[in-house]
């Protein structure tokens, strides 16, 4: 989903590998791990969601680290309840086209939650909602980084259904703020982090017209399998626990993201 910038590199190493990583070459403690797995295509998603979190909490077993883990707002699957709160279990397709990848981020959280009642593994759990900024890979699949693309490229914008879904987008600063404030408070969670603010796909396209070319066109196509129809997290628990919530509106952060990825079309 995003570009890596390679001085966040530490050791070049598989989470699906039980081998040990290298010692640390600080005599400093390692005492924090951000699972961040994101692959949601096939099989590859459980893998890395499963055998990914249960290395990785394997390891912060071995060297007593606090490890949290990058969950998603796709665990609520098609939510039969909005705003979602982190009490609301889901309503989760098990056989459908993404479910590798929802069941995969559920069964992750079950195992975090494992190790912690069990083994007395430090962790924390933050449900991730739609996110966008600088950096973001162009050709990812993902509605905002589609939008801007097809805008910049003067192609029309592709909205999927009738365009009535509704989203909720955070910047990835505000993210990376609520990441932060979780992995250094003494609350495990699940906590939602995302921003309320709430979008259809109709909606969105408009905000990216108007960003970048408003004589761009809007074009129809047929609705993909398991789109859920509504999403937008309920951030009280955040709020009050995390002392968190975003800061920059959809109108304020696009325009951020609009102007790296024309840099990145300028350097083609």
């Amino acid at each position: 989903m995003w570009d890596l910038l390679t001085h966040h590199l530490h050791h070049n190493l598989s989470i699906l590998s039980t081998r040990p990583p290298p010692p640390p070459q600080s005599k400093g403690r390692n005492d924090t791990h951000y699972f961040m797995s994101l692959r949601s295509k096939l099989n590859h998603g459980f893998k890395t969601n499963v055998m990914g979190t249960l290395n990785m909490l394997g390891l912060a077993k071995r060297i007593g680290a606090r490890f949290l883990l990058t969950s998603t707002s796709e665990v609520y699957g098609d939510p039969l309840e909005h705003p979602q709160k982190e009490t609301y279990w889901g309503n989760v397709n098990p056989i459908g086209v993404r479910s590798c990848y929802d069941e995969g981020k559920r069964t992750a959280e079950t195992l975090t939650m494992d190790y912690h009642c069990g083994a007395n593994v430090e962790v924390r759990i933050a449900r991730i909602f739609n996110t966008y900024g600088p950096r973001m890979c162009i050709d990812d699949g993902r509605v905002v980084s589609n939008f801007v693309a097809q805008a910049i490229r003067k192609q029309p914008l592709t909205v999927y259904g009738d365009g009535k879904q509704t989203r909720s987008f955070q910047y990835v600063a505000d993210l990376v703020d609520g990441l932060m404030a979780l992995m250094e408070s003494e609350h495990v969670g699940p906590f939602n982090l995302g921003n309320p603010g709430e979008f259809t796909m109709l909606e969105l396209a408009e905000v990216v017209k108007d960003t970048i070319d408003p004589s761009a066109t809007i074009e129809f196509k047929e609705n993909t399998a398991d789109d859920p129809h509504m999403r937008k997290p309920d951030i009280t628990k955040a709020k009050e626990l995390l002392h968190w919530e975003p800061k920059i509106s959809l109108r304020e952060g696009l325009p951020l993201m609009v102007s790296d990825f024309q840099k990145h079309f300028l350097e083609e």
